[in-house]
C-alpha cells in the first residue's frame, strides 16, 4: 500500500529524531478485501508500528452506505455482519505482536443517516465476539477486545449504550458532525440573511457595512461551535464526559500486566472507557476554543 508506506516512512523518520511516531494510530480498512489478505496485511503494518507504540484499528466486515466513493448500499445484507470466529481470526493474528489495537466489527452499521426502520444494528452480537474470545483465550475478563462502531451517525441512545456495554471503545459520527457543521452555518444565514445581500447596505442603513457578518471567520466559526455541540452530546452518550481529567491522575499500567497474557508478547491493554471519537470534519481547535 504506498499511500500507507509513506506514513510509515514518515513515522519511522520522526519517531528517529524525536522518539515518538507522527501519527500516534492509524485506521486500516480493507474490509472490501479477503479475510486472509486484510489480516495478513495488518499483520505486516502492525509489526512496523509496535516498535514506535502508534495504535492500529482494523476493520473486517463491510459498512453499507456509501463513502469516499465506495458504495455498499446494495450489498448482500449478510455481508453486514461480522462473526464471533472472524473476529477471533484478527485477535489470534494481531495479539502476539502487541496489545495496542482494535478491532471495528461490523453490525449493521452503515455510513450516512437513514430513515429509522431502514437500518437494523445489532449491538448485542459484539457482546457474542466477547464471549467467544474469551472462550478461546480461557481468560477472566469479559471483554477482552476493544471495539470500534463505525457508522454511529443516527443510532439511537439504547443502541449506542448496548455497544458501549458490550466494550465499544471508539464511535465514528461522521455524518452526524458534518451535519452539525453545516447546520451551524445554515443557521447563522438565515439569522444574518438581510445583512448578506451585499458589502453595503442592511436594514440599518444603506450605507452600513456587512463585512463582519459576511466575513468566513465569523460563519465558519459559527459552523465550529455548531460541532462542538454535537461533539458533547456524543461523549454524553459515550459516558464519557469529565473522563479525560480522571484519566489523567490514574498511573499508566506496564504493558503486558493483563491477566489474559498468554501470547509471547505478553498481554492485553487493561479495560478502558470510551473516551474517544472518531469525527472526520471536525476542525482541531474548534473544541479547544469553546472550552
Amino acid at each position: 500500500l504506498p499511500w500507507f508506506d509513506g506514513m510509515m516512512a514518515a513515522n519511522k523518520d520522526f519517531f528517529e529524531k524525536t522518539g515518538e511516531p507522527l501519527f500516534s494510530s492509524h485506521m486500516l480498512d480493507l474490509s472490501e478485501e479477503t479475510d486472509e489478505e486484510n489480516i495478513a496485511i495488518c499483520v505486516k503494518y502492525f509489526k512496523q508500528m509496535v516498535p514506535m507504540k502508534i495504535f492500529l484499528e482494523m476493520e473486517i466486515g463491510i459498512t453499507g452506505g456509501e463513502e469516499d466513493g465506495v458504495n455498499n448500499e446494495d450489498v448482500d445484507p449478510e455481508k453486514l455482519y461480522t462473526t464471533p470466529e472472524q473476529v477471533w481470526e484478527v485477535y489470534k493474528a494481531l495479539a502476539p505482536i502487541g496489545e495496542g489495537f482494535s478491532v471495528a466489527a461490523a453490525f449493521g452499521n452503515v455510513h450516512g443517516v437513514y430513515k429509522p426502520g431502514n437500518v437494523k444494528l445489532s449491538p448485542e452480537r459484539l457482546g457474542k465476539h466477547q464471549a467467544y474470545t474469551k472462550a478461546q483465550l480461557g481468560c477472566a475478563t469479559d471483554k477482552p477486545i476493544f471495539l470500534v462502531m463505525h457508522g454511529g451517525s443516527g443510532s439511537t441512545d439504547a443502541e449506542i449504550q448496548e455497544a458501549v456495554s458490550n466494550g465499544v471503545v471508539k464511535m465514528n459520527i461522521d455524518t452526524d458532525t458534518q451535519w452539525a457543521y453545516w447546520d451551524g452555518l445554515r443557521a447563522f444565514e438565515a439569522k444574518s440573511r438581510d445583512y448578506l445581500q451585499g458589502q453595503i447596505g442592511n436594514p440599518d442603513g444603506p450605507d452600513k457595512p456587512n463585512k463582519k457578518y459576511y466575513d468566513p471567520r465569523k460563519w465558519v466559526r459559527e459552523a465550529e461551535k455548531s460541532m462542538v455541540k454535537r461533539t458533547q452530546l456524543a461523549l454524553e452518550k459515550l459516558n464519557a464526559t469529565g473522563k479525560l481529567g480522571e484519566g489523567y491522575k490514574q498511573p499508566t499500567p506496564e504493558i503486558g500486566t493483563h491477566e489474559c497474557a498468554n501470547f509471547k508478547s505478553g498481554g492485553f491493554m487493561s479495560e478502558i472507557n470510551p473516551i474517544s471519537i472518531a469525527i472526520g470534519a471536525i476542525v482541531g481547535f474548534a473544541l479547544a476554543k469553546a472550552i
